[in-house]
């Protein structure tokens, strides 16, 4: 996935934190996996939409990428 694959509040935050006007978060990962649990435990989003938050959360967590 690329930056251009993606919506445009993310490109608007990755244009932000690039030019220096959003702050840079250090531990990319972990903070990554504490928003897709936040997606995965709300009961308002649809069964689908938290299953794919934990899916990719699990996958984050399995990988051997450290921050």
């Amino acid at each position: 996935m690329t930056l251009n694959d993606c919506c445009p509040l993310v490109r608007q935050h990755y244009a932000e934190i690039g030019s220096g006007d959003q702050g840079y978060v250090a531990k990319a990962i972990a903070c990554a996996v504490r928003a897709l649990n936040d997606v995965a435990k709300d009961e308002t989003l649809t069964k689908e939409q938290r299953r794919n938050a934990a899916m990719a959360a699990a996958n984050l967590l399995i990988s051997d990428h450290k921050d």
